[in-house]
C-alpha cells in the first residue's frame, strides 16, 4: 500500500490516489459521527428530556459528561491493546470494519430508542433514555477504537515528507463530513433531536465503504501468539522504557492535557453555547458550520507549518491558539465573542489531528509504532476521562449557580491548557540538548 513518490506529479496527484482518498473518505464518515452525535444531537437530546432551566441544564451537562467519560474509561482498557494487535497481526482494516459496523448499530438503535417511551424508572430516569445513554457509550467506544487502527494506517501511505500532506488531507476531508452530516438539520423535527441518530448511522456506513473496499493493506509477518493478557505486560515495559524515549512519553504528557481541553469543548460546546450564551439550536448550527470550515483551513494550513516548522513548534501554536478560544469563551458576554471563540477553536481541533499525528510518527521507532500509537490513544482517552468528569462534576455540584457553573467548568480547561503548553516547552529543551 506504500505509495511511490515519484508515480504522482503534484499533491493532486497523492491526495487523489485511490488508497489515499479512499482513506481520507474514512475521516468524512466518522466526522459526521462525531459532530452529529458526540457534538450536536445527543446533547441536544439529553436538554430536550432533561433540561428545563438554568439548574436543570446544568444536571443535562452534567448525564453529557458522565457519559463521555464513561466511553473514554473502557477506551483506557483497551487501547493499550490494540497497538499490540497491530504490531502482532498487521492488520488494521479488519478491525475498522469490525468496530465501525458496531457502532453504525449502536447509532441505528439510538434513533429507535430515542423515539420510544417507556413508563418504567431506571435510577430515577425512564428506560428508553437510559437506554439511548448506554447505546452513545457503546457507539462512541467503537468509534474511538477504531481510530487507533485508522491513524496508524496513515504511516503506510506515502513517505514520511508526505506525512503531513496526507494528514492535513485526511483530516481537512473529515471536516466536509460535517456539511453533509448537518444537512439533515432541516428535516428533523423541534424538540425530537432523536429523528437525527438513524440518518448519521446511515451516512456514516455509506461514506466508510471505501475504505473497506479500496484499501489494501501490505502483508506483515505476524508475531507469535501470547495470551491476550501480555499486552499489557508489553504496554508495562514500554513505559519502563521511558528514559530511551522521553520525548514520545513528555509530548504524550503535553497530548493528555491538550486534548483534556479538546475533547472536553467537543462533548460541551453545543449546550454551553444554548444555556450560557444564548444560542438557538438554529443558530448553533451555523457556528459550528462556521467552526467547520476554520477546522478546514486550519487543518491544510498546519500541514504545511508542520513540514515546514516542524511538527513540535506547530503543535505549540496548536495549543496557544486554543488556550486564548477558552479564554474567550469562558468570560464572553455577547453571542459575538462566541463566534471568535467558536472559530479559533475550530481551527485549533483540526490542526491538533494533524500536528500530533504527524508528530507521533517522527517520534516513535517504526517497529514500536503500533504500541506507541496505542499508548498515544491510551494518553488521549484517559485525559478524555478526567475532563469531561471534572466538568460535569463542577457542573453537578454549583448547578444552583445556574450558568455560571458552567462558566466555571469551562474555566477549568484553561488550567489544562496551560499546563499542556508547559510539556510542549520542555519538549523544545529536549531538542535542544539533542
Amino acid at each position: 500500500m506504500k505509495q511511490n513518490p515519484g508515480k504522482w506529479k503534484g499533491n493532486l496527484g497523492l491526495y487523489f490516489s485511490v488508497p489515499v482518498l479512499s482513506w481520507a473518505l474514512y475521516d468524512f464518515a466518522n466526522t459526521i459521527f462525531s459532530s452529529n452525535i458526540n457534538t450536536i444531537f445527543f446533547p441536544f437530546f439529553l436538554q430536550e428530556q432533561i433540561g428545563d432551566n438554568a439548574v436543570l441544564d446544568q444536571i443535562a451537562s452534567t448525564f453529557i459528561s458522565y457519559a463521555n467519560a464513561m466511553a473514554s474509561l473502557f477506551l483506557v482498557l483497551f487501547s493499550p491493546l490494540f497497538g499490540v494487535m497491530i504490531d502482532r497481526t498487521g492488520k488494521m482494516k479488519k478491525y475498522i470494519v469490525i468496530f465501525t459496523l458496531i457502532s453504525v448499530i449502536s447509532t441505528f438503535f439510538m434513533g429507535v430508542f430515542g423515539g420510544a417511551s417507556f413508563d418504567r424508572l431506571f435510577l430515577g430516569i425512564p428506560v428508553s433514555l437510559a437506554i439511548v445513554i448506554l447505546l452513545f457509550v457503546i457507539a462512541k467506544f467503537f468509534y474511538h477504537s477504531s481510530l487507533v487502527f485508522y491513524d496508524t494506517m496513515m504511516s503506510d501511505l506515502g513517505t514520511k515528507e508526505q506525512m503531513p500532506l496526507i494528514s492535513g488531507f485526511g483530516v481537512a476531508v473529515g471536516y466536509l463530513g460535517t456539511l453533509v452530516g448537518l444537512s439533515i438539520y432541516p428535516f428533523i423535527s423541534k424538540g425530537s433531536s432523536h429523528e437525527a441518530f438513524m440518518p448519521t448511522a446511515i451516512l456514516f456506513l455509506v461514506f466508510s465503504l471505501p475504505l473497506f473496499f479500496f484499501v489494501k493493506e501490505t502483508p506483515k509477518p505476524q508475531k507469535a501468539k501470547q495470551p491476550f493478557i501480555s499486552g499489557y505486560k508489553e504496554i508495562k515495559a514500554t513505559f519502563k522504557e521511558m528514559r530511551s524515549y522521553r520525548s514520545i512519553f513528555t509530548f504524550m504528557i503535553a497530548y493528555f492535557f491538550l486534548n483534556d481541553a479538546i475533547a472536553t469543548t467537543i462533548g460541551m460546546m453545543a449546550v454551553y453555547a444554548k444555556t450560557v450564551v444564548g444560542f438557538s439550536s438554529s443558530g448553533f448550527i451555523l457556528l459550528y458550520l462556521v467552526s467547520t470550515i476554520s477546522s478546514i483551513a486550519g487543518s491544510f494550513l498546519f500541514g504545511y507549518i508542520t513540514q515546514s516548522k516542524g511538527p513540535r513548534l506547530a503543535v505549540t501554536y496548536v495549543g496557544m491558539l486554543l488556550l486564548v478560544a477558552l479564554f474567550i469563551a469562558v468570560f464572553a458576554q455577547t453571542a459575538l465573542w462566541f463566534w471568535v471563540a467558536g472559530s479559533m477553536f475550530g481551527v485549533s481541533l483540526g490542526s491538533m489531528w494533524v500536528t500530533s499525528r504527524t508528530y507521533i510518527i517522527e517520534l516513535t521507532p517504526k517497529k514500536k509504532r503500533g504500541q506507541f500509537f496505542g499508548l498515544f490513544a491510551f494518553s488521549g482517552k484517559v485525559s478524555s476521562i478526567i475532563g469531561p468528569l471534572l466538568y460535569g462534576t463542577i457542573t453537578l455540584v454549583f448547578h444552583e449557580l445556574g450558568t455560571l457553573a458552567s462558566r466555571m467548568a469551562l474555566g477549568s480547561l484553561i488550567i489544562m491548557a496551560v499546563i499542556g503548553l508547559g510539556f510542549l516547552f520542555k519538549l523544545k529543551k529536549l531538542e535542544e540538548v539533542k
